[in-house]
């Protein structure tokens, strides 16, 4: 019984994601999904990319948080709109609550609406959102086994982006394994070192979603 309502459960979230991906592209918004582990740096890297691409694109916000709204005070303090979502214990976004959130914004002004999940290297992998783009972060200090050890995480993504690469001296951390085994997963999608607090690596990153942006924000199917 728990399989059957565990697959009407995802059968109904791919139904809704597609009613918000039909949204977003009729108001020609693009929804990039952010996913990591809790303290991977999801944040920090946002902020980094809003203060490259703000003055190309009309950026709006949803974080992710179990609790508390510290997050979206921290984005909007960039003058940034933004939405706090609490799941309340639950582990990952749905595409019922983008839906729902979709109507705080006025998506017509918005290029680029960024969601950071839930700090999780399981859950979020396993729900579309109606996202046009996935961007997976791994930070130094969790280990180079990550990838191996959860799998789906880095295969259904867009780009792996290692962050935190300013305090590789101090982890036993092989750069050159992650990005084996993300060639042996996801060997299309790109890999980017970088750390968000000295913006090492942020330029590349940065040229590479612009590319991304524009094909699809011009893509007419």
């Amino acid at each position: 019984m728990e399989i059957k309502v565990y697959h009407q459960i995802m059968d109904w979230n791919e139904d809704v994601s597609s009613q918000v991906r039909q949204t977003l592209k009729e108001h020609q918004t693009l929804l990039v999904n952010i996913m990591g582990s809790p303290g991977t740096g999801k944040t920090s890297l946002l902020k980094a990319l809003i203060h490259s691409l703000k003055d190309q694109y009309s950026i709006g916000i949803i974080e992710g948080d179990i609790t508390t709204a510290i997050d979206a005070r921290a984005m909007a303090a960039l003058d940034i709109p933004s939405v706090e979502l609490n799941t309340d214990g639950a582990c990952h976004i749905e595409a019922m609550s983008i839906q729902k959130i979709l109507t705080d914004f006025d998506l017509d002004s918005l290029d680029i609406l960024f969601v950071e999940n839930i700090g999780n290297l399981v859950c979020p992998a396993e729900f579309d959102i109606g996202e046009s783009l996935r961007i997976t972060i791994l930070s130094v200090p969790e280990g180079d086994d990550k990838v191996v050890k959860y799998p789906l995480m880095f295969t259904d993504t867009d780009c792996l982006v290692v962050n935190k690469i300013d305090v590789l001296p101090y982890f036993d951390f092989d750069i050159d394994r992650i990005k084996k085994d993300y060639q042996g997963v996801n060997p299309k999608a790109p890999m980017f070192s970088v750390s968000a607090k000295t913006n090492e690596g942020i330029d590349s990153l940065v040229a590479h979603l612009k590319e991304k942006f524009e094909t699809l924000l011009h893509d007419p199917s």
